[in-house]
């Protein structure tokens, strides 16, 4: 559980980070909160994996969020369109993530695969 709290901690920093980025073009005092925002997003990356999460899901999880989330905070914040084929946009990348998150706990070997010696494979 403490991982996927992390990794949420890091999705919320990278996303408003991410969304002060687009607001530093009209105040450039937000670049406090980009700066402050992606080193806390790291950190909490890095938490995430010391805890042992696969880097695939972690990066996978946190890039997918972090993508839809500022998509969708983008229409409200600063008028940015949404449109169907965004939606679609999501559903593909949510499927990969789901994809890679399932693939992750395949084991790599069986036990009988293992007592054959590799010449024999």
């Amino acid at each position: 559980m403490r991982r996927w709290t992390y990794l949420a901690g890091a999705i919320v920093t990278e996303t408003c980070a991410t969304l002060a980025m687009r607001a530093s073009s009209d105040h450039a005092a937000w670049i406090v909160v980009v700066v402050a925002g992606y080193a806390l997003a790291f950190a909490f990356l890095a938490l995430v994996l010391r805890a042992g999460m696969a880097i695939g899901v972690a990066y996978g999880v946190w890039a997918a969020c972090g993508v839809v989330a500022t998509a969708v905070l983008a229409v409200p914040l600063f008028g940015d369109p949404l449109t169907w084929v965004m939606g679609l946009g999501f559903a593909v990348i949510v499927a990969g993530v789901l994809l890679i998150e399932l693939g992750s706990h395949t084991p790599t070997a069986s036990a009988a695969d293992e007592a054959v010696p590799e010449a024999v494979r």
